[in-house]
């Protein structure tokens, strides 16, 4: 990549709104991370991808189980002017919206449009699917609907430096090395605020996918690798990745809506194995 390429992937940042997304830790982040230092970035939980655009690894191998996500990324790699164009295409309503909402397009950039349009239309930037798999987040009657276009393209530029996998957290430790850096953002099993936001992508992501994560972590450690972790600041939690690593309790502010929300600060936990 040239140097021109290169600092315009640097100043690309998420293209997408993403409940528990994780804007709020990159000041955080910059205390003690250096990604030149680290062999290749790995993100099994990409979500909205806040850290990795943060971040602008040169070597990437990002992952998730949402496939419609996944696509979508693939997309806006592959063929960025082609998404914005199809975009363009659907109007800005609410009764277009739910036509949009409950059709799926064969073309991969029309479908990948269609997620964000979706997403940036939507009450809160939630992704939520119901039994049969089908997205069905009610309108948002936001007034500041943003298609940043250009943040797409310099989007795309850093996505080109990244292999996209869609797959579940445990087949992405296979291809952790020695030098690597591991950001892991997992769906939270226990809520602070009881807000109900528990559901991610058909399945609760269960107590018993935690333990498969400290598992992972393990794994991460013997490969010679580092990683960090963000979780909820709940005792179980603590309990689960006791594993004799840095653990940092951080206060943040609340962006996550629901039927019992309450906005307001609340805890999560930072955990790794940077020493400082």
């Amino acid at each position: 990549m040239t140097e021109a390429k290169k600092s315009i992937a640097k100043n690309s940042k998420p293209f997408l709104r993403w409940a528990g997304g994780k804007k709020w830790l990159l000041k955080e982040l910059d205390k003690f991370v250096d990604i030149k230092n680290y062999n290749s970035y790995h993100e099994p939980f990409i979500g909205g991808g806040a850290v990795f655009f943060h971040l602008s690894p040169q070597n990437a191998i990002i992952s998730d189980i949402n496939k419609e996500l996944i696509e979508t990324y693939n997309a806006i790699k592959t063929n960025p002017e082609e998404v914005i164009k199809q975009i363009h295409s659907f109007e800005k309503s609410k009764d277009y919206y739910y036509l949009i909402r409950n059709q799926k397009f064969s073309n991969e950039f029309k479908e990948a449009a269609r997620f964000i349009y979706l997403n940036q239309m939507s009450f809160n930037g939630l992704y939520r699917v119901n039994s049969r798999g089908e997205y069905n987040v009610p309108y948002g009657y936001r007034n500041n609907y943003q298609f940043d276009f250009d943040n797409i393209l310099k989007a795309s530029s850093l996505l080109k430096n990244a292999q996209i996998i869609h797959q579940d957290f445990t087949s992405s430790i296979e291809n952790i090395r020695n030098n690597d850096l591991v950001f892991l953002d997992p769906p939270y099993t226990v809520t602070h605020n009881l807000n109900g936001f528990i559901h991610y992508n058909k399945k609760l992501f269960s107590l018993e996918d935690q333990f498969k994560l400290a598992d992972a972590i393990n794994r991460i450690k013997n490969a010679g690798a580092y990683y960090i972790l963000t979780n909820a600041a709940h005792q179980t939690i603590r309990e689960i990745f006791n594993n004799g690593d840095k653990m940092y309790e951080i206060d943040r502010a609340s962006l996550i809506g629901g039927k019992n929300a309450k906005r307001g600060n609340y805890a999560e936990l930072i955990l790794t194995n940077i020493v400082l």
